[in-house]
């Protein structure tokens, strides 16, 4: 590689060339984001390799170091399906979403709150102490209804599954004006159509979680972190990866993807029909695939747009 003035350069200045050339392209998304609320989905590989997860935390500390206000909603699929196989707990899945049985939501609980939020929290903190764990049940910060799921035209009763209807987004601002980063586990209590507590903890599916937080305090993107590398529309040819999507046509191939992705590719469309000016899904896989996503022009894996987003 040579420089502008055609200066023969040595592997060290040349590989210091491609650094300046990267923090060059991400300046002006530093920009556009600095100030900004940033939703991340925390789930896939970058849960259960340890070399992803501290990228992860690398990632989030660099966005809240440049002003950006990241908040991380986390799942833990394999490690609620562990500890489930473990204890010889039946695992089911229906339309993409978990059946939580009273026996399964003690292990949820334990798994998302104990030990998936902790972790996070620790590597984030290994900087700086910034980051916070929490979960819906802690201050009023979510409230949620059992959800109601239709599999072939018919409702299935999922258990201990539900919707959230109400973010504290004031409990969340003030966390994120005193530079806190706020870790959140789906698990929420439930309340009942007047909005009394009912006693029950219902399992909320973290990609919708993360939704619905994303729309209520109206953030400017929401990332979801999974093992894809985006939405396909012919799984599993790469070929047929789409790197950018409007509402309007995410809306019409919703119903041609498979089970396991038509959670994540809704979750992207609410996201999108309400507050938040773009989501994204990308390859939990890939190191710092977080900033690739925010800070550089092409971005990785598929981001969805409001049909007016510029």
């Amino acid at each position: 590689m040579t420089n502008t003035l055609d200066i023969p350069l040595n592997d060290s200045q040349s590989a210091a060339q491609r650094k300046s050339e990267v923090l060059v392209e991400a300046l002006p998304w530093i920009r556009r984001f600095q100030g900004r609320t940033v939703v991340v989905k925390y789930g896939g590989n970058a849960m259960i390799d340890p070399a992803l997860q501290q990228a992860f935390a690398d990632d989030i500390v660099f966005m809240a170091s440049v002003g950006i206000r990241p908040v991380v909603v986390h799942g833990g699929g394999p490690q609620i399906n562990a500890m489930l196989a473990d204890r010889g707990t039946a695992i089911e899945f229906r339309n993409g979403l978990r059946v939580t049985s009273r026996e399964v939501m003690e292990t949820v609980r334990m798994v998302l709150v104990g030990q998936v939020g902790r972790q996070l929290v620790g590597c984030i903190n290994s900087f700086a102490p910034l980051a916070a764990g929490m979960s819906g049940e802690d201050s009023g910060l979510l409230s949620a209804r059992r959800a109601r799921v239709v599999v072939d035209g018919e409702e299935v009763d999922m258990g201990l599954v539900g919707d959230i209807v109400d973010v504290n987004v004031e409990l969340i601002d003030d966390m994120l004006d005193r530079g806190q980063i706020p870790v959140i586990a789906p698990v929420c209590p439930e309340v009942d159509e007047s909005g009394r507590p009912t006693g029950e903890v219902l399992n909320v599916n973290a990609d919708a979680a993360a939704t619905a937080i994303a729309q209520a305090i109206g953030a400017e993107k929401l990332v979801m972190l999974t093992n894809v590398a985006g939405i396909y529309r012919t799984w599993p040819d790469p070929r047929t990866l789409i790197p950018d999507i409007s509402a309007s046509d995410l809306r019409r191939l919703i119903p041609r993807l498979g089970e396991g992705m038509r959670p994540k590719a809704q979750a992207l469309l609410d996201a999108v029909d309400g507050a938040v000016r773009s989501a994204a899904i990308v390859d939990g896989r890939i190191a710092h695939a977080l900033l690739l996503e925010i800070f550089t022009t092409k971005g990785v894996g598929t981001m969805a747009r409001r049909d007016d987003y510029v």
